[in-house]
């Protein structure tokens, strides 16, 4: 599978899409799509670290108990966190327990307090400049580019954790930094 593939409605998408209903609605509804806003960015960043090794469809499947477990994913909470919450998060069944992506979740919420602009601000900073053609088949997506290592070195030295540059990419990809629909994925947006 290198190009689009018909799924069961027979609507052309990326081929990852068309292996599960999970990956089918996020694909169609959210990956790509621009998204904005503090809460919503670190809980992006935290959910592709948390992936780190794992299958994206286990992350997805998880998702509503990491928003319980992170309250929402509001920097100013889970920056708050202590040891009785990495204890409470270590005990959840409902989340991903790995104690470094954990203790990389609450660091990472107060490197976001500490950022003299928003979080917004300093990720969107990272889109690429100007049009990339739109790739034919998954071959021609890379895992990382300049610009994710960039970003993951930024981040890095300011103190956030588990954003190496293939994180930062996925990221990027997932918040609508940069389409990687396929080109004759029906979810790939119009050229601007």
């Amino acid at each position: 599978m290198t190009g689009v593939v018909a799924g069961p409605d027979g609507v052309p998408r990326c081929p990852w899409a068309v292996t599960s209903a999970d990956y089918s609605a996020y694909h169609d509804d959210e990956w790509g799509r621009p998204v904005h806003g503090e809460a919503e960015l670190f809980e992006r960043l935290c959910l592709e670290a948390f992936q780190s090794g794992l299958s994206w469809l286990t992350i997805l499947r998880k998702r509503p108990a990491f928003r319980a477990a992170f309250a929402g994913f509001e920097p100013a909470r889970v920056a708050q966190f202590g040891d009785e919450d990495v204890r409470r998060l270590l005990a959840d069944a409902g989340i991903v327990r790995n104690r470094a992506k954990i203790d990389a979740a609450i660091a990472n919420a107060r490197a976001v307090l500490r950022l003299d602009g928003s979080l917004d601000d300093l990720l969107w900073g990272f889109r690429p400049d100007g049009h990339r053609p739109a790739p034919r088949t998954l071959a021609e997506v890379p895992a990382t580019t300049p610009e994710s290592a960039a970003m993951a070195r930024t981040l890095k030295r300011d103190g956030f954790r588990f954003v190496g540059p293939t994180t930062a990419y996925a990221l990027m990809q997932a918040t609508g930094m940069v389409d990687d629909h396929l080109a004759d994925c029906a979810f790939r947006p119009s050229p601007r």
